[in-house]
């Protein structure tokens, strides 16, 4: 079977490094196409109405596939290529990771990632002006109540959703890994996080990620420290 893949994302979006990482783990090849989605290009909306990264465009056998959005690429991705299943063999793994995914895309966003990489990134993408300070403590706030609930799925737990690496984890990954690009995550005060994401940090699927750099943002002096 032939199979052309491109990715449209953005490498500081979440969103987008979820499916970075599920396309990585899965080893499946695909190019790159890196859009500034904040400045409405043609090329993004023709593929996505709504505008935002990521898209996934595969050409299976001539055939051309848009899929838009990463919890939809997710789930083609589970669908078309099942090896390795990034939900879990068992019904109550795949249970858990969708919930943790969930909880990521909807609750994580909203108190966390919504703050803090507004304030931190897409202000200076779309030269709005200094950061609000109250904006970056309720997010550093919420970032502690969910890094202290992590913490306690991982005392027990070899990965968020169970025993094997799942989407949950690279949910998970996606936002902190950006979070701790402008080097707000506390790793200090939650050992067994930090012990998670060494072991992430350490696959191979994640090594695109360490290397993103984006201009005017610097990362954190540890951000692509293995050890940090």
């Amino acid at each position: 079977m032939s199979v052309e893949r491109t990715l449209y994302h953005f490498p500081l979006d979440p969103a987008s490094r979820q499916v970075r990482l599920a396309l990585g783990e899965k080893r499946l090849a695909f190019s790159d196409q890196v859009v500034r989605y904040w400045e409405g290009p043609e090329e993004l909306f023709a593929l996505n109405p709504s505008g935002v990264p990521p898209v996934l465009v595969e050409v299976v056998n001539g055939q051309r596939i848009v899929v838009c959005e990463a919890r939809a690429i997710l789930e083609h991705l589970e669908e078309s290529y099942p090896e390795p299943p990034l939900l879990g063999r068992e019904a109550a793994e795949r249970a858990e990771a969708r919930r943790i995914v969930q909880w990521f895309d909807r609750k994580f966003d909203f108190e966390v990632a919504g703050l803090l990489l507004h304030e931190k990134m897409e202000k200076r993408l779309l030269r709005l002006g200094a950061p609000a300070l109250a904006n970056l403590r309720a997010g550093r706030d919420g970032l502690k109540v969910h890094m202290q609930y992590l913490e306690t799925l991982l005392r027990e737990r070899d990965w968020l959703a169970g025993k094997r690496v799942s989407l949950a984890d690279f949910a998970a990954a996606a936002y902190l890994s950006v979070i701790d690009y402008f080097g707000d995550v506390p790793w200090r005060d939650f050992p067994a996080a930090k012990t998670w994401y060494m072991k992430l940090k350490s696959r191979p699927c994640f090594r695109p990620l360490l290397a993103d750099r984006w201009p005017g943002l610097a990362p954190a002096g540890h951000y692509d420290d293995l050890d940090f």
